[in-house]
């Protein structure tokens, strides 16, 4: 999407390739296939085991973890709720323990890029 600025140029926040298909095809497969990576894949179930929350994790090494909710924080976890708002917490310290106790149970793998 291009639009005009002050000055007449043109500017785009990204390409979109319109006059070169076969480009716009690789940057969309290459998207499909970051998404994978980044966001989809080598996730594991974790449950919380003090409330039984559940999400998924990745853990990309011992200091990088991904947590993706599968439900509404505020509504499943007595942490976020007391807190009033998701926005105002980071983690539970909970969730957090058990993720850490599942890494050493060996039931969540950490995966080195």
């Amino acid at each position: 999407m291009t639009r005009g600025v002050a000055d007449g140029s043109n500017w785009a926040k990204a390409p979109d390739f319109a006059g070169d298909p076969g480009r716009a095809r690789e940057v969309h497969a290459q998207t499909v296939r970051d998404k994978e990576t980044y966001l989809d894949s080598r996730l594991t179930p974790v449950e919380c085991r003090a409330c039984g929350t559940a999400v998924l994790v990745r853990k990309n090494s011992v200091k990088q973890t991904s947590v993706q909710w599968t439900s509404n924080p505020t509504a499943t976890c007595p942490v976020f709720r007391d807190a009033g708002s998701s926005a105002t917490r980071e983690s539970c310290p909970r969730l957090q323990d058990s993720i850490e106790h599942a890494v050493l149970e060996g039931i969540l793998p950490v995966h080195d890029q």
